[in-house]
């Protein structure tokens, strides 16, 4: 997602400084070539060799270094940046950046470039919520710096409160969003993700082997591009993405209420969720005991969440465009062309959940995606990032259309 990304990593002094360290392989392993830049207080907390084995690139710590200086090395590194982290951001950083001084590598470089630059601020909550820095960074995002904010929880000096660094994958989202173009600003997507549980008593429930991926990488994709996102889940145990709207669901009822009550705000509709055909006809109230050697359960279908918003048309104005999943285990473009018809969708994603490189609970997919209009494209392997990317490259050409 970031190959051949330019990206500067700045790390200063802060007990969160190991947590560049996640930061830093998260950057690499989408392809980036990231430059740290180390001020001398975070090499009290991790040494240079740490993220210079990590990046395959010499660290940078002193603005005045005869080797690195033929170059005018902080220029240098501020000319060729895509993106500008800071990670953890310390009070004094952006103190003294929100004032113009500039009196060591890392400040002298932010100085001098006109990449993004994202702040990802750690520090006591006391000092967090200083109207001295509060107002340094009020002044920093009128300038357009970027910042994700830090959480409440527990601190390194005991305190607890506002300034726990965001976790390493909500920085690493943070650094998608500032690189991606923002070609579905203005439009709100509403995907659904993960299983439906439908439950048989309080112990037990039917569900399917669904893990949520594929739905919470459209979820972010989509927050990364501009567009605002509701996210409906069913049960995941995925990490949430940031800036989007998530309403948790259980059971298949409960994700078409969650659905209806918002599909009128709309412009796009993905619904990548599995959702269970059938609900036992009743709940037991209390745990069924085991007692003969078979049991029967009676079961009911479910609302077809998807048929029911293709049949649409006539109460929104305009309807939504329209996308669903077929996870298919034969015959495949049959039965997912069948669906396309049948539920009057735009737009449908098929993929063969038999494969063990494209099913339930892995990393990647492949997908065939077919349209309305009769024609169709390949997706091969790939990860279920970039599948979310090409899905949505079609969806913005096809909403361009109209």
């Amino acid at each position: 997602m970031l190959r051949n990304k330019k990206i500067i990593l700045g790390v200063c002094g802060g007990i969160a400084a190991y947590k560049a360290i996640e930061l830093l392989r998260l950057l690499t392993k989408s392809g980036a070539d990231v430059h740290v830049i180390m001020t001398r207080a975070a090499q009290e907390f991790v040494a240079p060799l740490t993220f210079q084995t990590l990046s395959s690139n010499p660290v940078h710590t002193e603005l005045f270094n005869l080797i690195a200086e033929r170059e005018i090395g902080h220029i240098s590194l501020a000319d060729r940046a895509d993106l500008f982290i800071i990670a953890p951001a310390t009070a004094n950083i952006i103190g003294k950046i929100a004032n113009g001084i500039a009196d060591d590598m890392l400040t002298t470089t932010v100085m001098a470039t006109k990449a993004p630059v994202l702040f990802a601020p750690a520090m006591n909550v006391n000092m967090f919520t200083n109207p001295i820095y509060q107002e340094n960074e009020e002044k920093l995002r009128r300038l357009g710096y970027l910042f994700e904010a830090p959480v409440c929880g527990s601190l390194a000096c005991g305190w607890q409160g506002e300034g726990k660094l965001a976790a390493p994958e909500t920085i690493f989202e943070a650094a998608l969003a500032a690189l991606t173009e923002k070609d579905l600003a203005g439009r709100t997507i509403l995907i659904t993700a993960g299983p439906t549980r439908e439950e048989i008593d309080p112990v037990r429930y039917i569900s399917n082997h669904s893990s949520g991926k594929m739905g919470y990488a459209l979820a972010r994709t989509a927050h990364c591009r501009g567009a605002k996102v509701i996210l409906i889940s069913g049960p995941t145990s995925l990490i949430k993405p940031g800036g989007v709207d998530i309403i948790e669901v259980t059971s298949a009822l409960e994700m078409q209420n969650a659905v209806m009550a918002h599909v009128s705000e709309c412009h796009v509709v993905i619904k990548a969720a599995a959702v269970a055909d059938y609900r036992p006809l009743t709940r037991n109230l209390t745990k069924i005991k085991k007692s003969a050697d078979s049991a029967t359960i009676e079961m009911i279908k479910n609302p077809d969440i998807l048929a029911g918003l293709g049949a649409l048309d006539n109460g929104l104005k305009p309807r939504p465009f329209l996308v669903g999943f077929a996870a298919e285990t034969d015959a495949l473009a049959e039965n997912a062309t069948k669906k396309l018809k049948e539920k009057n969708l735009d737009m449908i994603v098929a993929n063969d959940v038999s494969q063990a490189d494209a099913g339930f609970n892995v990393d990647t997919n492949r997908a065939l995606l077919f349209f309305k209009d009769g024609s169709s494209t390949p997706c091969g392997l790939m990860s279920k990032d970039q599948l979310a990317g090409s899905i949505l490259d079609h969806v913005v050409a096809r909403l361009a259309q109209h």
